[in-house]
């Protein structure tokens, strides 16, 4: 046993812990300290204080704190935990909120060491151990200078829409208090750990669990052969199998071969590794381009290498490249990229017996006649992962309940189930609860990855710069299984031409099976990649016209009336285009007349699915009865998961908008035991069609009375939609788009980013301080993806990175200053004219880091991403050849 004081009480565990980190969560019931990488010690989301001084927990051994001091969040005194809580909800320095109480323990040690005399600088550099995927800091050193300076700012509750107010549970999430899923612990639990594929692409001729099933506090072993129902899943496609049979092939390195269930995490883990498999090794197929020209399947059961193939044209583009005055035709490469969302993917299943109602809820809620399984998830579509477990169970869907645990980031990486299915079926079999949650190394593997897209340009302009004519052809990387991976290249066909006027368009994109990483949804959806493309020949042209990229993209800029991309005409929200480009030009003006390295970018992205889904969202607002002479709750359902980006924030304020009732007697639930579903957070919808619904059911249940008990559901839809593919003149690809300017200054001399100014058209902020902060942590994001970071993989399918920090994201003291515009051009056809802002923050940023490299490195154009670590860029030998086109 090892013996020390945990806020201030001694405490004895286990030395056999394999780190203190282990020993807080497992044994003794500490759970402010997550657990987002161990042990690599990479993320610092588990940050303690061990005798006065900021430890990583998963890197400190149990013999390094026999007898030490070690406190965690829980045992700060309640002025000070209050005073962290307040200024990090007040400044908006937090998201998702799990990396937060690591960084709240740092910000301790750094205060308690410097007091008044920390300095900004001091503080992004002492941050350098954690990483924050979705602020870009900038809020948290906001927040640490305050708290340095010891001024606490007041945390004040949002009002209605258009309010500046903090966000839903920011308190609760700043302290690690809100339980995230694997801190959930009902009794009787076990844990699951998954037993991948060691190759990418081979025949699985046996799999022998004995050694597994052997080690002492092993439950079972599962594999393909315990699954009563359907093996295959998928968002669009039902091509991705929970489990590879024997008899079946991998398909790739993330491939599930069986699930391990045992007493303890540390039990099924080592019981996992010993489930030996005979494999019939196949060589990988991994050039995307080869493959949409070989007979040879990439993919078990698959017929072909292309997945999708999305194409549209307008006029004469041979005959507008042939009259035009300049033309340019370049090449480029994009990477894939992981979304490095900080809490690793976990599921908690727990049976639940006919009569009894549903536990760990907080609001048990009538039983059912029949036995149950509820699901607690953190993936992006409940009602999406609910109809595949049932047909994983072979149950009816109203068996299994799904509910929300608000996750630690996502950005389009939880979309697609990633341990949900087997851990539920582990549940249905065992009739015990069974928590499994990803390692780092497992979830690298597992889970989808921005697409790579190869992409050919060739476009005209006349002698004024107009836009005359685009070619592009495309092929993206799509890995194994569908996912969302054809829409991610419909999208980028979509985008292709950006925020500009083209008359004469010819676009198409294919979408190929390979065996590297799956890839699927990532923040951008396709449109960063074109965006990319598109940003380098706007400057490219400029510089053949003799006028800067500010004045290119203002001479060629969508507004009202105009024909864009596909065809559609646009109507008065592409007013934000030019009042992005107008909002940024003082300083794009300045800061050319100051002689710094200056490039613009300019990028439009869509909100909603679109491309003809028929898109409905639903809501219900329900009072409940006050108790013990409390005032009544409002509780508010809604579809969309919360994954940082505020969208329960958004329902609560338009429920006090427009029931005229307090935030603090707001409640907001996602869960399956209503019919809400409206597919995938995902496309920057959200905010627009959570706040179409949340506010229909307000209005009906004012006009009723608001009667207690009642459940008054509301809805918004989107359904005028029109595929690329419909015979139609002027379709109407898209409901809304939100646009983007995003200015980045470089000393000419360094390179080093200065400053970027990103001004972001949101339609109408529902809530200013949350818009700003998705603004910032997609600057992050946006750099990190057009300087540093990639995830490319080897000639066997294997990824060449296995950490956090191979990834090479951007770290503290290497984020610039982002000074946001908020731009507010109304969508006429939105509810309160909102659009989207999730995603467009990261569009046009890599465009314009190009433009400012060119005009301070020589001359050299960027064609390919990331700029600056090319050891993150794609395999060169993996994209070699010709596809063909129609």
């Amino acid at each position: 046993m090892t013996d020390f004081v945990l806020n201030g009480q001694p405490v004895s565990a286990s030395s056999d812990h394999e780190h203190l980190l282990a020993a807080l969560r497992h044994e003794l019931g500490i759970i402010s300290p997550k657990d987002g990488c161990a042990p690599s010690g990479q993320c610092g989301c588990c940050t303690v204080l061990v005798d006065g001084k900021a430890r990583v927990a998963c890197q400190t051994s149990m013999e390094r704190v026999e007898g030490a001091e070690v406190l965690t969040l829980e045992g700060l005194d309640a002025p000070e935990a209050d005073a962290m809580a307040r200024a990090f909800a007040a400044h908006g320095a937090l998201q998702c909120g799990f990396c937060t109480p690591g960084i709240v323990m740092r910000a301790k040690a750094m205060i308690d060491k410097k007091g008044s005399a920390l300095t900004r600088d001091d503080a992004s550099r002492l941050l350098g151990a954690h990483l924050c995927r979705c602020t870009g800091y900038v809020k948290i050193l906001d927040a640490i200078e305050d708290l340095a300076r010891g001024e606490v700012p007041v945390a004040v509750s949002p009002k209605g829409v258009g309010s500046r107010g903090v966000k839903y549970e920011a308190e609760p999430l700043t302290l690690g208090s809100r339980p995230f899923i694997d801190d959930m612990v009902p009794d009787g639990l076990l844990h699951g750990a998954v037993h991948l594929s060691e190759h990418a692409r081979a025949d699985i001729v046996a799999i022998d669990t004995s050694a597994a099933e052997a080690v002492s506090g092993v439950v079972r072993v599962l594999t393909a052969a315990d699954v009563p129902g359907e093996l295959r899943v998928g968002l669009i496609h039902k091509d991705w199998p929970v489990f590879i049979p024997v008899g079946g092939r991998t398909s790739y390195l993330g491939d599930v071969l069986a699930l391990v269930v045992a007493e303890s995490p540390t039990i099924a883990r080592r019981a996992a590794a010993g489930v030996q498999v005979t494999y019939d090794v196949l060589p990988p197929m991994t050039n995307p381009i080869e493959n949409v020209l070989s007979d040879d399947d990439a993919v078990w059961g698959l017929d072909g290498n292309i997945l999708s193939r999305s194409s549209y044209r307008r006029g004469e583009v041979d005959a507008a490249l042939a009259a035009a005055t300049h033309v340019v035709a370049e090449t480029f490469q994009t990477q894939r990229v992981e979304h490095a969302f900080v809490e690793p993917e976990s599921t908690l299943a727990v049976p639940v017996p006919a009569g009894e109602p549903l536990p760990l809820t907080g609001r048990p809620g009538p039983p059912a006649d029949f036995d149950r399984l509820l699901v607690f998830t953190g993936g992006q579509g409940i009602w999406d992962d609910r109809n595949d477990i049932a047909r994983i169970l072979d149950v009816d869907p109203e068996v299994v309940v799904t509910e929300l645990v608000s996750n630690g980031g996502a950005f389009g990486g939880k979309e697609d189930m990633s341990n949900q299915g087997q851990t539920a079926l582990a549940a249905w079999l065992l009739r015990r609860p069974v928590r499994t949650t990803l390692s780092r190394e497992e979830s690298l593997l597992l889970h989808t990855k921005r697409h790579p897209i190869r992409l050919r340009y060739e476009a005209g302009c006349d002698a004024d710069g107009r836009l005359t004519a685009l070619r592009v052809r495309m092929i993206g990387d799509s890995g194994p299984y569908a996912s969302v991976g054809m829409k991610v290249l419909e999208r980028a066909a979509g985008h292709a031409s950006g925020p500009y006027v083209v008359p004469s368009i010819d676009v198409e994109a294919i979408a190929a099976r390979s065996n590297n990483s799956v890839c699927g949804a990532f923040r951008g959806f396709g449109a960063n990649q074109a965006q990319f493309a598109m940003e380098g020949i706007m400057d490219r042209l400029a510089e053949k016209v003799g006028v800067d990229g500010w004045e290119m993209r203002n001479r060629n800029v969508i507004s009202p009336g105009v024909v864009w991309g596909p065809g559609q005409i646009m109507d008065d929200g592409s007013l934000g285009a030019q009042a992005c480009l107008d909002a940024v030009k003082p300083a794009y003006d300045r800061a050319v007349a100051a002689g710094k390295a200056v490039g613009l970018g300019l990028g439009l992205k869509n909100s909603g699915l679109g491309n003809g889904f028929k898109e409905i969202a639903r809501a219900v607002v329900h009072f409940r009865e006050p108790a013990n002479g409390d005032e009544p709750t409002v509780e508010i359902r809604h579809c969309w998961t919360e994954m940082g980006q505020g969208v329960h924030t958004v329902a609560l304020q338009v429920a006090v908008e427009e029931l005229g009732v307090r935030a603090d007697q707001v409640r907001v639930i996602v869960d399956s035991t209503r019919e809400l579903g409206a597919g995938q957070t995902t496309g920057s919808r959200g905010t627009l069609m959570g706040a179409g619904a949340v506010a229909d059911a307000c209005r009906r249940a004012v006009a009723d009375g608001r009667r207690p008990g009642v459940d008054y559901e509301g809805e918004y839809r989107v359904d005028w939609t029109n595929s690329l593919s419909e015979p139609i003149e002027h379709p109407v690809i898209h409901s809304t788009f939100g646009y983007a300017a995003q200015m980045v200054i470089m000393d000419p001399e360094t390179g080093a980013i200065e400053e970027v100014v990103a001004a972001h058209d949101v339609g109408r902020a529902v809530n200013p301080l949350l818009c700003e902060g998705q603004v910032e942590g997609a600057v992050h994001m946006g750099l990190g993806y057009a300087l540093t970071e990639g995830f490319p993989c080897d000639a066997e399918g294997r990824p060449g990175n296995d950490t956090l920090r191979s990834l090479d994201i951007i770290r503290p003291k290497d984020m610039p200053p982002v000074t946001v515009i908020l731009v507010e051009s109304p969508e006429p056809n939105s509810p309160y004219g909102i659009k989207g802002v999730g995603e467009i923050g990261l569009v046009p940023t890599a465009g314009a880091v190009a433009a400012a490299r060119r005009a301070c490195h020589g001359g050299t154009w960027a064609t390919e991403l990331p700029m600056v670590n090319e050891s993150n860029r794609e395999r060169a030998e993996a994209w070699t050849g010709e596809w063909t086109t129609r």
